[in-house]
């Protein structure tokens, strides 16, 4: 494993700066960077502090700032001290310019303005903590998603990663031993998404939980015959309501909540 120094610079929140990198960094399996996030980069004087930072910690340099005299100075300093510094928007803003015949406004963080968008995300998340783990069933008709799934099918993360989107989403738990909300099987708005995993992998991140909470691991919670009967009624229930199915045991939280997307855009 090689570790680098990655430098990110931005004008605004640096998200878009860090998924760009997450990105590209998940390609190259024995690389390891030790990031230095420099974000809301808007005066001469913080790239003073950046510059130094770079010269102690010398590395890839990646940034967006759209003030030219800001990219001029980062730019000028990174040349003295031989770092690659690489503008990661630039293609994609020169394209974009190109096809619309015009150029780009040059405003920092334009993308992070309180607009309906960012209203819309605010109210998801809101609604999603409301109706966590089967919260207030009164209100599932309000959803979006509903996603119902048995213990450990990464229902909260995949919910709040959906409401980050702007996607209300409310979860309910299958749990053998408990009736299911009524709500849940009158719903006329929401699109309901059953999640599953492979009762070996559902048995052994059980298993760690119970470790984590030192809690006793003799029970039907981790039992392997008694998750794969969980499993199969939860499938049973999901068939018999014509509720699509996605299979979480080889995906991360991202692309259960991709593929939710889709099927939510679809609909």
């Amino acid at each position: 494993m090689s570790e680098f120094h990655l430098h990110l610079v931005s004008d605004s929140t640096g998200e878009t700066l860090q998924s760009m990198a997450k990105a590209a960094l998940v390609q190259f399996e024995k690389a390891e960077a030790i990031e230095h996030v420099w974000s809301m980069t808007r005066t001469l004087r913080q790239l003073d502090d950046i510059l130094d930072s770079i010269t102690q910690h010398p590395g890839l340099v990646l940034f967006t700032l759209v003030n030219k005299e800001m990219r001029d100075v980062l730019e000028k300093g990174c040349r003295k001290i031989n770092a690659p510094c690489v503008p990661i928007l630039d293609p994609v803003m020169a394209a974009v310019s190109r096809f619309l015949g015009q150029e780009s406004r040059g405003l920092p963080g334009r993308q992070h303005l309180l607009d309906q968008e960012y209203f819309d995300r605010i109210e998801a998340l809101n609604y999603t903590m409301a109706h966590d783990d089967g919260q207030m069933p009164e209100g599932l008709d309000n959803a979006d998603v509903v996603l119902v799934g048995v213990s450990r099918t990464s229902k909260t993360p995949t919910s709040f990663y959906l409401a980050h989107r702007g996607i209300k989403t409310a979860n309910v738990p299958f749990v053998p031993s408990c009736p299911l909300p009524e709500e849940l099987f009158n719903l006329k708005n929401p699109l309901v998404i059953g999640l599953t995993t492979s009762p070996e992998r559902l048995s052994q991140i059980r298993k760690n939980r119970l470790l984590s909470l030192k809690e006793n691991q003799d029970t039907n919670y981790v039992d392997r015959d008694s998750i794969k009967e969980e499993v199969i009624a939860a499938r049973k229930l999901c068939t018999k309501h014509g509720w699509p199915v996605i299979d979480v045991s080889r995906r991360s939280v991202e692309e259960t909540a991709a593929q939710i997307i889709t099927l939510h855009n679809r609909r």
